[in-house]
């Protein structure tokens, strides 16, 4: 088997009131930490003011400021410049948000065993689970009205 350091990781944009993380959010975010399925490689914090220009602010390790508390980030600086010039484009200007790096460590062992068996991942793609939710609403919808 090919021993991967990392599986899989996706990016994820969240929209903020404010300049920074509610309690609420830094919460959800340490708890799925505390699960294992994910590990936190790095967070940045976007702020764009009225005229567009954006402020970046690197979350270090252990950074309280952010409630974070004892959170290790485990490859800050993994989210480049050119990743946040291209999602810093979806914040309203007069908004912020955060973007953060997760590790699918639930996905290391399979990229793994695909890896040592020769097989290539071709695509991957992810639905949200908002629209996920909405069609699985309407199909039961539609059962329900069909009975």
């Amino acid at each position: 088997m090919v021993d991967f350091r990392y599986g899989p990781v996706e990016f994820y944009l969240v929209g903020l009131e404010g300049d920074r993380p509610e309690p609420g959010v830094v919460a959800a975010l340490v708890n799925l930490l505390d699960t294992g399925m994910v590990r936190l490689l790095d967070f940045v914090i976007l702020s764009k003011d009225d005229d567009g220009e954006v402020t970046v602010t690197e979350v270090e390790d252990e950074d309280d400021r952010y409630g974070l508390g004892e959170t290790e980030l485990s490859a800050s600086g993994i989210v480049g410049d050119e990743d946040v010039a291209e999602l810093a484009e979806l914040i309203p200007p007069g908004a912020s948000a955060a973007l953060v790096a997760f590790e699918l460590v639930y996905q290391r062992d399979l990229a793994s065993r695909l890896a040592a068996s020769g097989a290539v991942v071709l695509a991957s793609d992810r639905v949200p689970a908002p629209v996920v939710n909405a069609l699985m609403d309407a199909l039961d919808d539609a059962e329900e009205e069909g009975e």
